[in-house]
C-alpha cells in the first residue's frame, strides 16, 4: 500500500503508521517466554519462574522494546517505500484513534534538502602560492641553531641583552596592591624573543646581575589575564643570572648532528627545502581550500534540516566539555555550556556539508583507492619512519575514513578550481606560516 507523506512546512513531513495489536501482544509474550527460562525470582528455581510473575516484574520493560523496535521497522518500511531521505531521529506519538484492533501513530521527521549549486564560472575565488626562498631557509636553520644553542654566564660587569637567558625576581602591584600571578622568584625567560610583555623584556635589557629596577607596565586590553587587562602596574625586578647564548656553527658537524645523511651544509639546506616545501603545500592547499568551500556556499540553495543542526550544535558541546576535561576543570561534563553559542557554527558546518556531498555526488569526486594511498604516503614523509606511518593509516578505519573525507574535499578544491573565476595571489612565506 502507498505511504501518505504529509507535507507540513519546508523539510518537515509527517506519516502514519499502524501496528496491529495481535503483533505486538504476540512478539512481547514470545519473549517473555524466551525471559522465563533465565530470569531469576526469590523462593524459584532457574528456568521455573511463573509466567504470571515474569510479565509482573518484566512485562513493562518488554512491551516498551517491542513496540520500539517494531515502530522503528514500521518506519524504515514506510520511508523506503516513499524513498525519502530521512534526517534525523523521527518523533514518534500515539493517535488517539485507530482502526480496530490496530495502534496508530504519528511519525513527525525532516528530509533531506534539495541541493541547488549555481553556475561556478560566476562564483569568483582567491588562490594563493607561496615560495620557499633563501630567506625561509636561513630563517629555519637559524631556529634549528637556536634549538641547540648552549648558555653561560656572563661576565659580571656585562648588561642583559636580547638572546641572554635571565634569571630574575619580581613582584607587580597595581595601585600599590599585589596581584594574583604578579610575584616570582628564580623566574627564568630569553630576552627579546617574545616570551615576555614587550614593555617588560625592554626595562630588563641593559641590568647587571644584583641590580634592582621599577618601572610602570601596561597591560594589553586584550592580555589573556582579564583581572589586570587594560591596567598599569608597577613592577619591581631583581637580576639574579645571566647567561649569554652560544649559537653553534652551520657547518658539517652541525648537519650530521641534524641526521642529515650526506653531512654536508648543502644537504641541510636541501633538506630543509624540502620539508619547507611540503609544509607550504599543505597550507597553500588548506588556504585555497577554505576560500573555494565560502564560494561553493555562495552560490548554493537549500534549505537546512533542524535535526542536523541539533545533531552538530550536541557534538559541539560535548567537544567543549571533553576540552575543558583535558584542561582539568573540574566537573567539566557539567559545564554549563549554552547551546545557542554554537548554533551559527553549527549551521555553517550542516550547510557546508550537505552542498559539498551534493557536488561529490553529481560529480563523481569520490576518493579513489590510488589517492588515499597517494595522500597518506605523502603524510608519511613527514615522519622519521614512513613506512610504519603508512601501516598505522591503513590498519585502522576511523582513520582511514579521516583520509578519506581529507581527499575528497581536495577534490572538490581542485573541481571549483577548474570552474571557477581564478584571483591569483602570491603570499611572502612569512604571512603564509603566520596565517
Amino acid at each position: 500500500m502507498a505511504v501518505n507523506v504529509e507535507i507540513l512546512e519546508k523539510l518537515e513531513r509527517r506519516i502514519t503508521l499502524t501496528l496491529a495489536a495481535t503483533e505486538i501482544n504476540s512478539e512481547v509474550e514470545s519473549r517473555l517466554k524466551k525471559l522465563s527460562r533465565t530470569v531469576k525470582a526469590d523462593g524459584f528455581r532457574p528456568g521455573k519462574v511463573p509466567m504470571s510473575v515474569v510479565a509482573q516484574r518484566h512485562g513493562y520493560a518488554v512491551q516498551y522494546e517491542v513496540m520500539n523496535d517494531k515502530l522503528g521497522q514500521a518506519f524504515a518500511q514506510a520511508a523506503n517505500e516513499a524513498q525519502l531521505r530521512v534526517a534525523g531521529t523521527p518523533n514518534i506519538t500515539q493517535k488517539d484513534e485507530a482502526p480496530e484492533g490496530q495502534m496508530a501513530f504519528d511519525a513527525t521527521f525532516e528530509v533531506y534538502p534539495e541541493v541547488k549549486i549555481g553556475d561556478l564560472a560566476g562564483a569568483e575565488v582567491e588562490r594563493v602560492a607561496a615560495d620557499v626562498d633563501a630567506a625561509a631557509i636561513d630563517k629555519t636553520v637559524e631556529i634549528l641553531r637556536k634549538q641547540r644553542r648552549t648558555f653561560a654566564q656572563r661576565a659580571a660587569a656585562e648588561g642583559a641583552e636580547a638572546g641572554d637567558r635571565v634569571t630574575i625576581d619580581f613582584e607587580g602591584k597595581i595601585d600599590g596592591e599585589p596581584f594574583a600571578g604578579g610575584k616570582a622568584e628564580g623566574f627564568q625567560f630569553l630576552v627579546g624573543e617574545g616570551q615576555m610583555l614587550e614593555q617588560f623584556d625592554s626595562a630588563v635589557r641593559g641590568m647587571k646581575v644584583g641590580e634592582s629596577k621599577t618601572f610602570p607596565l601596561q597591560f594589553p586590553a586584550d592580555y589573556h589575564g582579564a583581572d589586570v587587562a587594560g591596567k598599569e602596574a608597577d613592577f619591581l625586578v631583581t637580576m639574579k643570572k645571566i647567561e649569554s647564548q652560544n649559537l653553534p656553527e652551520v657547518n658539517a658537524e652541525f648537519a650530521q648532528s641534524l641526521g642529515i645523511a650526506e653531512g654536508t651544509v648543502d644537504g641541510l639546506r636541501a633538506d630543509v627545502k624540502k620539508n619547507l616545501e611540503r609544509e607550504v603545500k599543505f597550507r597553500v592547499l588548506a588556504r585555497n581550500k577554505g576560500a573555494v568551500m565560502e564560494a561553493l556556499v555562495k552560490v548554493a540553495e537549500l534549505d537546512l534540516p533542524k535535526a542536523l543542526i541539533d545533531n552538530e550544535v550536541e557534538r559541539l558541546v560535548e567537544g567543549a566539555r571533553a576540552d575543558l576535561k583535558q584542561r582539568g576543570v573540574k566537573d567539566a561534563e557539567k559545564a554549563p555550556i549554552p547551546a545557542e553559542i554554537f548554533q551559527p557554527q553549527a549551521e555553517k558546518r550542516v550547510r557546508l556539508g550537505l552542498v559539498v556531498a551534493e557536488l561529490v555526488r553529481a560529480n563523481n569526486l569520490q576518493a579513489k583507492p590510488e589517492q588515499l594511498q597517494a595522500h597518506i604516503e605523502e603524510m608519511a614523509q613527514s615522519y622519521e619512519k614512513p613506512a610504519e606511518v603508512v601501516r598505522w593509516y591503513l590498519s585502522d578505519r576511523q582513520r582511514m575514513a579521516e583520509v578519506e573525507a581529507v581527499v575528497i574535499e581536495n577534490n572538490v578544491t581542485e573541481f571549483v578550481l577548474g570552474a571557477a573565476k581564478i584571483v591569483d595571489k602570491t603570499l611572502p612565506f612569512d604571512e603564509l606560516m603566520t596565517a
